[in-house]
C-alpha cells in the first residue's frame, strides 16, 4: 500500500531540492526521489581518485544577478568567489575568449586600443537588422573571420547542427567586449559553494527534517510507493507523457578524465603558466572541427582547492539515446514545435508542477532554476496553505 505524503518530488537536483526544502520548512511532508545513486543532479561534485574535487557532469559555474537567490542559497553554504576564465585553442595557440581587446591584439600581433578594435568590428560586421539564428547574431557582432575561428566549428560539434539552424540565444549568450574584460560571464555575483555543491545540498536536507530523500528510485517506482496531494516533476517532460508525440531531441555528453601528479605538473608549468595546473585556464575551448572534443575543463582553477595534483576532463558531445543523460535541450524550431504539444498536456495537469530545465525543455542557469523552484514553492504554499500555522 502506498505511503501518503504531501508532496512527491521527482528529481534531486537544484529544482527538486530547493522546492522540497522550502515546502518542508513550511511544515509539509515531502519526499524527493532520484533514479541516480546520489543527490545533486548534474551539479553533483565529489573527489576523484586523485583527490581533486570534480564536477562529475561537466562544469557548473554558479552566477547570479539576484541577491534574493544568493541570500537563499547562502543559508546552506559559504562561497568561494571566482572570476571564471576560459580560453580558446585554435590555429596552434591559445586565444583570449570570450572575444575582447586582448583577442584582437592576438589577432593582429601588436598592441591596440578599444577605439581601433571598434573600428575593425565596424568594417567587418555583416549588416543584419534582426538576427534570426546563431550564425546571424555572431556575424552581425564580429563578422565572418572571428565567427569561423571561434564559433562555427564549436557549435557544429556541440549541437550537431549548423549555427544557422539554432536559435540566436545559443551563441548570442556569449559576450563580445571591446575592453580587456576577459571574464566568461556577465553576472555581478560569481562564485562556487565553498565546500562544493554536494555539501550545500546535504545541508539543505539537514535543515529540513520533513524532507526525505530516496535514491535509486525512478518515477514509475515512486508512484507505486507514495501517494501525494501534489506532484513536482523535474525530469524530461516527454518521458512523463510516454513520449506520445515522439522523443524530444537532446544532446548528451561523454567525459574522459585524466589526472596528473605534482611531478607531471612541474614539467607542464611552461604551458599552463601556473604552478600546479595542466592548462592556462579553467576551461579551454577547441573549436576546430577535426578535434573530437569541444573543451577541456580543469575545475581546480575555479574551486581553489590546494592539492599537489590536478585533473582535466575532456567533453565529447554525442547524440542522445535511451539510457543516456539528456544534458541539453536543442534550441531549434523543430524541437520547439514538439515541446509545445507536451506543454499543452502539462497545462492540463492541475496537481502536477513541471519545473527545471528538462521539464520545461529550456536551457536555464542554476540561479534561474533556483528562482523557478522558489516561485513555484510560494505558489503551492498559497494554494495549499501552511499546516498547523502558528497564531
Amino acid at each position: 500500500m502506498a505511503t501518503e505524503v504531501d508532496f512527491l518530488i521527482v528529481g534531486a537536483g537544484f529544482s527538486g531540492l530547493v522546492i522540497g526544502q522550502r515546502l518542508a520548512s513550511a511544515g509539509w511532508k515531502c519526499v524527493v526521489v532520484d533514479r541516480r545513486d546520489h543527490l545533486g543532479g548534474n551539479a553533483y561534485d565529489a573527489p576523484d581518485k586523485a583527490g581533486v574535487l570534480t564536477h562529475r557532469y561537466g562544469p557548473h559555474y554558479f552566477r547570479s544577478n539576484s541577491q534574493r537567490i544568493v541570500d537563499h542559497l547562502s543559508q546552506f553554504t559559504g562561497w568561494h568567489p571566482v572570476d571564471y576564465k576560459i580560453k580558446s585553442f585554435t590555429d596552434g595557440r591559445y586565444w583570449s575568449f570570450p572575444i575582447n581587446l586582448n583577442t584582437f591584439e592576438e589577432l593582429i600581433g601588436r598592441p591596440s586600443t578599444a577605439e581601433e578594435f571598434e573600428a575593425w568590428l565596424g568594417s567587418n560586421r555583416i549588416a543584419i537588422d534582426k538576427p534570426a539564428n546563431s550564425e546571424e547574431i555572431i556575424l552581425a557582432q564580429v563578422g565572418r573571420e572571428l565567427y569561423e575561428k571561434f564559433f562555427k566549428g564549436y557549435t557544429i560539434k556541440q549541437w550537431k547542427r549548423h549555427p544557422r539552424e539554432l536559435d540566436a540565444s545559443v551563441c548570442g549568450r556569449i559576450p563580445i567586449r571591446t575592453n580587456r574584460d576577459d571574464r566568461y560571464l556577465r553576472e555581478s555575483f560569481q562564485a562556487l559553494p565553498e565546500n562544493g555543491y554536494t555539501a550545500m545540498f546535504e545541508r539543505m536536507l539537514d535543515a529540513s527534517p520533513g524532507l526525505e530523500l530516496h535514491l535509486g528510485v525512478d518515477f514509475s517506482e515512486a508512484r507505486k510507493r507514495w501517494s501525494c496531494r501534489h506532484l513536482v516533476y523535474s525530469g524530461p517532460i516527454d518521458e512523463y507523457f510516454g513520449r506520445r508525440f515522439g522523443a524530444l531531441p537532446y544532446r548528451s555528453l561523454r567525459f574522459e578524465s585524466e589526472s596528473f601528479d605534482g611531478d607531471s605538473l612541474r614539467a607542464r608549468k611552461e604551458i599552463s603558466g601556473k604552478k600546479g595546473f595542466w592548462q592556462p585556464a579553467m576551461q579551454v575551448n577547441y573549436p576546430d572541427e577535426n578535434v573530437p572534443f569541444t573543451r577541456i575543463v580543469e575545475i581546480k582553477h575555479a574551486t581553489g582547492q590546494r592539492i599537489d595534483a590536478t585533473s582535466i576532463v575532456r567533453e565529447f558531445p554525442k547524440d542522445w539515446s535511451e539510457g543516456d543523460e539528456p544534458y541539453y535541450p536543442v534550441p531549434a524550431d523543430d524541437s520547439a514545435a514538439i515541446y509545445r504539444q507536451y506543454a499543452e498536456l502539462a497545462a492540463r495537469e492541475s496537481k502536477v508542477s513541471f519545473i527545471g530545465r528538462l521539464a520545461t525543455y529550456r536551457y536555464y542557469n542554476m540561479d534561474q532554476v533556483t528562482g523557478m523552484a522558489l516561485a513555484e514553492a510560494e505558489r503551492l504554499l498559497k494554494r495549499y496553505g501552511i499546516p498547523n500555522p502558528v497564531d
